[in-house]
């Protein structure tokens, strides 16, 4: 099956990176390489597939 190259809503990942940049992960700064990883791991923890739904991707 052919994707074309830019397809979010054919990837469900993409509502998921989405959901983490505007929910947790945007305008922050991170002390460290570890601050980062433990707040996409805490981020992560708390998506649920309703919280995927409601927020699909956005163009650009």
């Amino acid at each position: 099956m052919f994707l074309p190259p830019y397809s979010p809503e054919l990837m469900p990942m993409e509502r998921v990176w989405a959901w983490m940049r505007q929910h947790t992960l945007s305008n922050r700064v991170f002390a460290d390489e570890d601050a980062i990883d433990a707040t996409v791991t805490a981020s992560w923890n708390t998506l649920t597939p309703d919280r995927c739904k409601a927020s699909p991707p956005h163009a650009g």
